[in-house]
């Protein structure tokens, strides 16, 4: 019997201490499923979350964490019409972290020619949440001004990127100098501001008086709050996460007054209730990558073995767009 390396929580706990590397076999496809070499695997705070059960998704333990991944397809199940050789990205809630893994055919899609294996594995979940949010949730529109909280991390800077290819004017928001400096390096914002707080005088005079029409916000807490000061009349304040740790509450009354609606973001449960849209959602960004229209950030490319210094750099929100392990890396 063949086996791999996996990373593996056992248990559930505060400090990573049930996570380590182990032993596995090495899974075999079958109906409809295929076997994919896993090449890289992008980390997200999601993915520190289930470590300690702190995920509104908690899979059954042991469990092997990563919800995306890219690599290529070494074996075919019956009923699979993939081939070998084929180059995938891989989406689902876990099972990147390991150097195999098994995937129904609705999980993966072809990935772009474009990209390096970590620059696809750190894709589908970042820029998905991000499309959804601005697109679907948004309705997004050429020329708006959209204000991108925590815009340095993984889904921050997705949106970033992605809402510079929309057409939007972007107002990012980041913690440190370091971060600010980044993010207009790579993506070349019209405004990186000093946040969580303290940015409403700033948007108020970037976009006229108005405020902002979309409001992307990872964050919650306090950049929340100061968010419901400076959204225009008529926009969407797009609630995807809670990264400060506090969940914020609002009174009816102020998004009443300032007619601006709270929309909350699901990308995963938004093509689970909608299958169609969300095959359109994954195609559509992997379409603009393949076109170089958007392309991931990779902090640090990291062995599998290195894992514990992957996950407290999220930890310690040092990450400047995702970290990726390679789990064939020596």
């Amino acid at each position: 019997m063949m086996t791999m390396q996996a990373l593996e929580v056992s248990t559930l706990t505060p400090d990573l201490t049930g996570l380590g590397i182990v032993a596995r076999p090495v899974p075999e496809p079958g109906d409809g499923q295929v076997l994919v070499r896993i090449e890289a695997a992008a980390l997200g705070f999601p993915d520190l979350l289930m470590t300690r059960g702190g995920y509104q998704a908690k899979p059954p333990l042991p469990f092997v964490p990563g919800m995306e991944a890219a690599g290529t397809v070494v074996a075919v199940g019956a009923g699979a019409e993939w081939d070998e050789g084929a180059r995938v990205i891989v989406g689902g809630l876990t099972g990147g972290c390991a150097q195999f893994g098994v995937h129904a055919t609705d999980a993966i899609v072809p990935m772009p020619d474009a990209l390096s294996f970590p620059e696809a594995a750190a894709l589908r979940a970042a820029y998905l949440t991000a499309w959804v949010a601005l697109v679907r949730c948004g309705a997004a529109q050429p020329g708006q001004w959209v204000l991108i909280h925590g815009a340095a991390g993984g889904v921050g800077l997705a949106a970033v990127d992605l809402a510079r290819a929309l057409g939007l004017r972007v107002i990012a928001v980041a913690s440190s100098e370091e971060k600010r400096r980044r993010i207009a390096d790579l993506y070349a914002p019209e405004h990186v501001l000093a946040g969580p707080v303290g940015f409403r005088e700033a948007v108020l005079e970037i976009t006229g008086g108005r405020g902002a029409d979309l409001v992307y916000d990872p964050v919650g807490g306090d950049a929340f709050d100061e968010s419901t000061r400076c959204i225009a009349f008529g926009g969407r304040l797009l609630v995807v996460g809670f990264a400060s740790g506090r969940i914020p509450d609002i009174r009816a009354n102020i998004p009443l007054i300032k007619g601006f609606s709270v929309v909350g973001v699901r990308a995963g449960e938004f093509g689970r209730r909608f299958p169609d849209l969300g095959q359109e959602n994954v195609a559509a960004i992997v379409r603009l990558a393949g076109e170089g229209r958007i392309r991931p950030h990779v902090h640090a490319a990291l062995a599998l073995s290195r894992w514990r210094e992957a996950f407290e750099a999220m930890e310690t929100r040092t990450v400047i767009g995702r970290t990726v392990l390679l789990p064939h890396a020596d």
